[in-house]
């Protein structure tokens, strides 16, 4: 190899080697300081594709959680008022026993009917109070009921059946203006107290399986977003223990290349010796 001072091939290799050292040496603590290895399309183009179209499915799935979490709120306070108006159904029917006594005399009968009219309106009142962020399951406003997001694609859905517990309703059926004041007026209420009674623990058994195939889906969600995520990890983050030893590696063939190239550059100075007298 000639020596000239235009052009020190020793020097270019030296320099192309140690520029293509330092552009490892920034990749890595890129990497490092980010904890991924595909940042962006450059990387790794397929990957990071596949690795969006699951943050998509992920971000999606978080909008589905959020409509599950509210249908569990919602059932949850559905069912809470449910079991309170099957226990003031409870103490009707032992007012309304009560009343069926022929020996009472009028100013207990009367007791017995402000006691059980009070009891038809705290029904009416939780019924009417059973709401969720503008959701009532038991006061007849959702018709048949309500339809929750079940998958990331939102086209299936889960619903939750509303069930109407008005007075003079399907399910309790003694209309809010009735009364026990006559032996025959309790008789009557008796059998339709009974037949309420039955129809309401019918439907909390309803709104019960509802509620547990919510939580049940909603758990699952919670499971396949985390798989998701995980899955994403696997694609696009870096082993950080991997980059470290890598790092240190690197920054010794940047010391190395960097007294490669000062030797190389120093070859030129031969010349002037070949110059002296």
């Amino acid at each position: 190899m000639s020596i000239s001072v235009h052009t020190n091939q020793s020097a270019l290799v030296a320099l192309q080697n140690l520029n293509k050292t330092n552009d490892q040496l920034s990749g890595a603590q890129t990497r490092i300081s980010t904890g991924l290895k595909v940042q962006g399309p450059k990387d790794n183009a397929s990957v990071w594709g596949i690795a969006q179209a699951q943050r998509a499915d992920v971000g999606a799935l978080g909008a589905v959680k959020m409509s599950l979490d509210r249908a569990q709120s919602i059932s949850d306070v559905a069912i809470a008022a449910g079991e309170t108006i099957s226990d003031l159904l409870l103490s009707m029917k032992e007012k309304v026993t009560a009343a069926m006594d022929p020996s009472l005399d009028t100013v207990s009968r009367t007791a017995l009917d402000a006691d059980y009219k009070s009891l038809l309106r705290q029904i009416t009142q939780v019924a009417g109070d059973a709401e969720f962020d503008g959701a009532n399951m038991l006061d007849g406003s959702l018709g048949a009921g309500i339809r929750f997001l079940a998958n990331a694609d939102a086209n299936s859905f889960i619903t939750l059946s509303a069930k109407n517990m008005s007075l003079g309703g399907a399910i309790i059926t003694m209309g809010a203006a009735t009364s026990i004041t006559t032996v025959t007026l309790a008789s009557t209420i008796q059998g339709l107290l009974t037949s309420s009674i039955a129809n309401i623990n019918q439907a909390l058994g309803d709104m019960g399986a509802q509620s547990k195939q919510v939580s049940a889906h909603n758990s699952f969600v919670s499971k396949l977003t985390d798989v998701l995520n995980t899955g994403i990890g696997n694609l696009v983050d870096a082993d950080l223990a991997k980059e470290s030893a890598k790092l240190q590696a690197l920054q010794v063939q940047q010391q190395l290349g960097a007294q490669a190239l000062s030797i190389a550059n120093a070859a030129p100075q031969i010349v002037l010796s070949l110059f002296k007298g």
